[in-house]
């Protein structure tokens, strides 16, 4: 659906982004999470034109849009709808007039456009407020209002920047629900650019890590979850599942482990998540358990987890241990104890 080639933006000395490449399937939510100033509304930008690349090839449904003149871009463009942070909502404008004001100029009648917007208001649950004005709405209604104004043009990419940084925690997962929904009753392609790895986690099934302007980690999202890689990957997702801040409690209150003890952590995902692994640890082993923290998410609909456990036993044991969770394709990391073992 979208085939980004080599891209680079250069602003004087400064380069925005740096060589990106990266391909989007038709139905793709895709996510680009960076911090701020690492290029990723750059970037996004360049989907659509509205930034044009100092270098690279831009291809959207197949098209070159590098080699469009601007009447042909213009309409290109009325396929990719954009939500931004703050809404950009016309103040002067009704909830109904600003839904209305993308195909203010379509070639239908004045009541085909009013049905229209009242059909999508109706859609991202705004049929109440089609009278008011955006002064009116909170936040997460005005974030709805803009979700149907892109969506006017009936476009099949939806561009969204930062679309759910302004708001807080509860709207932010109305959003992200109300938009998983859109994508699958109107057939859309989702790119969405956030600092948040919480949005990627609820939305994309597919993402990429920005850092000073290049995409340095990319894959599907439960892959990065799973089994991040790079340093800033590991922090984005750790920001989310609060790892580290976990192990650094359980460390500073499990006191001093003893000569037959190690202090381990146990990742796994699928099916995983469901065996009584800890049981078949004592059976198998006599290898004793102490579980000490958890947790399991959910990423694209398959279970991921992690125990914080400590193992007591000996050290033929412990390699007996580390052979089965192998086997069992559970990644055991030692957090502290007798190290030398694995």
């Amino acid at each position: 659906m979208i085939e980004l080639k080599n891209i680079s933006v250069n602003f004087d000395k400064l380069k925005a982004v740096d060589d990106v490449s990266i391909k989007i399937n038709k139905g793709d939510s895709y996510g680009i999470v960076g911090f701020s100033g690492a290029g990723k509304s750059t970037l996004l930008r360049t989907i659509n034109l509205l930034q044009k690349p100092s270098s690279g090839k831009v291809i959207v449904m197949g098209e070159d849009l590098m080699k469009l003149s601007e009447k042909e871009l213009r309409a290109r463009r009325k396929k990719m709808g954009m939500i931004f942070q703050h809404f950009n909502l016309l103040s002067n404008l009704s909830v109904l007039e600003n839904v209305i004001y993308p195909i203010r100029k379509d070639k239908i009648s004045k009541g085909e456009k009013i049905a229209k917007a009242k059909k999508l208001l109706d859609l991202v649950g705004l049929s109440d407020k089609i009278d008011s004005y955006p002064r009116e709405l909170s936040g997460g209604q005005k974030q709805r209002c803009a979700i149907a104004r892109a969506l006017a043009p009936s476009p099949q990419i939806l561009l969204c920047d930062e679309a759910t940084s302004a708001l807080d925690p509860k709207t932010t997962q109305q959003i992200l629900d109300l938009l998983k929904k859109l994508k699958e009753d109107l057939d859309l392609t989702i790119v969405i650019i956030t600092h948040q790895m919480e949005v990627v986690k609820n939305l994309c099934n597919r993402c990429g890590v920005i850092q000073d302007g290049k995409i340095i980690e990319e894959g599907s999202t439960l892959e990065i979850f799973s089994n991040p890689i790079n340093d800033l990957t590991k922090d984005f997702v750790d920001s989310t599942t609060n790892q580290k801040r976990v192990i650094e409690e359980v460390k500073k209150n499990l006191g001093n482990l003893g000569d037959d003890e190690i202090l381990v952590k146990l990742s796994y995902l699928g099916s995983n998540t469901t065996e009584p692994i800890i049981n078949y640890i004592y059976d198998k082993f006599g290898v004793k358990t102490n579980v000490l923290a958890g947790n399991i998410e959910f990423i694209s609909s398959v279970p991921v987890g992690y125990l914080i456990l400590t193992l007591k036993g000996s050290l033929e044991d412990f390699a007996l241990v580390r052979e089965y969770l192998k086997e069992k394709n559970t990644k055991l990391e030692v957090l502290g104890g007798i190290n030398e073992v694995f």
